[in-house]
């Protein structure tokens, strides 16, 4: 208790630490926003929970991982994660999810969470327990008085990727007639159908580029933090925080909420420990739950 009370003290007596904390925390939200918003197509145009969400981010970390053990540098790993992780999901998709997209929920959930648990023990036994990283080898700047604040050269590189992939999956998705497909799709999937839209065509689409988008994001990550084949039910945890705090279709709410949970996290390891950093994504789901909860139960009364 008396070290959460000192690591209180030390945010408000140092007000620098806080913007060190929110910089950190805008870097890590910018990816768990990216991987949210894969989620929260699949979840909205083809209704499935797709709860091996963190996998594919590994999965796509573990492709730009290989691809620089055999001398291809890491920032190219980037759009190739991408591409090979469009592959994989279509795959995916095919064999799998295609069965339990008319099924109820509780299949998929099923589905989603063996897929999980499978691609987690592949990974592990292709590429070990031990956490992998690589190194760019570009230099960290240090701002503020006494460099206090240290600011990778990877991470700001990292962002900014991040962030043309999401712009550039926006206007994809805005003016594209595919994105206008999966979009209809989403509103309505049997009007879609009438008006001669290929929507299992559209599904397969959809789930290919959330798993490309992931994979993009996992190659990212992997030049910042470290990967490890079971680190993707944490990956799954924030994705469904984002998603479920802002709503399906939202584009801005998944970004503030991904940037609010980056953030939470960061001062929640401040404050309590690293150890608990990743806890925090857990707390913040059950209190978006219980909101949401509320929320429906206020508005069944209204309707009574």
């Amino acid at each position: 208790m008396d070290e959460i009370l000192f690591n209180i003290r030390l945010l408000l007596d140092f007000p620098i630490v806080n913007l060190k904390i929110i910089i950190d925390g805008i870097m890590i939200g910018a990816l768990f926003a990216l991987a949210a918003y894969g989620l929260a197509l699949v979840w909205g145009v083809m209704n499935v929970k797709n709860l091996a969400q963190g996998d594919f981010v590994i999965a796509g970390g573990y492709v730009a991982y290989s691809l620089n053990q055999v001398g291809i540098y890491p920032l190219l790993g980037v759009p190739l994660a991408f591409v090979i992780m469009w592959g994989i999901g279509w795959v995916i998709y095919k064999t799998i999810i295609t069965r339990v997209i008319e099924r109820d929920l509780f299949t998929s959930l099923l589905a989603t969470f063996g897929l999980a648990i499978m691609m987690a023990q592949i990974m592990n036994l292709i590429f070990g327990s031990d956490t992998q990283s690589v190194d760019l080898g570009l230099p960290t700047w240090f701002l503020g008085p006494s460099g206090i604040i240290d600011l990778p050269a990877a991470k700001v590189i990292g962002v900014a990727m991040a962030t043309v992939l999401a712009i550039a999956v926006v206007i994809f998705m805005k003016h594209s007639r595919m994105g206008q497909a999966i979009r209809a799709t989403a509103q309505d999937s049997r009007a879609a159908r009438v008006m001669g839209i290929d929507t299992e065509k559209v599904y397969a689409f959809t789930f290919s580029l959330n798993a490309a988008i992931c994979g993009a994001a996992g190659a990212i990550i992997v030049m910042i933090w470290v990967i490890q084949p079971f680190y993707g039910i944490t990956y799954s945890v924030r994705a469904f925080v984002v998603v479920t705090a802002a709503g399906i279709g939202n584009l801005p709410g998944v970004i503030a909420a991904g940037l609010g949970i980056g953030a939470a996290e960061q001062y929640g390891g401040h404050i309590f420990g690293i150890g608990y950093q990743q806890a925090i994504a857990v707390v913040l789901l059950l209190i978006v739950l219980f909101v949401r909860l509320m929320q429906q139960r206020r508005i069944r009364q209204v309707l009574k």
